[in-house]
């Protein structure tokens, strides 16, 4: 299973919507509204490198109100 975190920029007043289309996305599993520099931040799980690559460029990025992404490969996991 490959994971990623995609730290996401939207257009002024558009987190809520843009969250809301996000979760429609079934690789995305966890998705949050932040302070700072991003938007919004959502963790994707996919079976592949190539699966993860799709959804960003095919799904995420095509959203409107969606300004830019950093996607973060997740290498190694710990959970309690």
């Amino acid at each position: 299973m490959a994971g990623a975190i995609v730290l996401i920029q939207t257009e002024i007043g558009a987190e809520s919507r843009v969250m809301d289309e996000l979760m429609k996305i079934p690789e995305i599993k966890e998705a949050y509204i932040v302070y700072g520099t991003y938007d919004v931040v959502v963790k994707i799980e996919a079976d592949t490198l190539e699966k993860i690559r799709e959804v960003i460029t095919d799904k995420i990025r095509k959203l409107t109100d969606i300004r830019t992404t950093v996607t973060m490969i997740i290498v190694e996991k710990k959970q309690k």
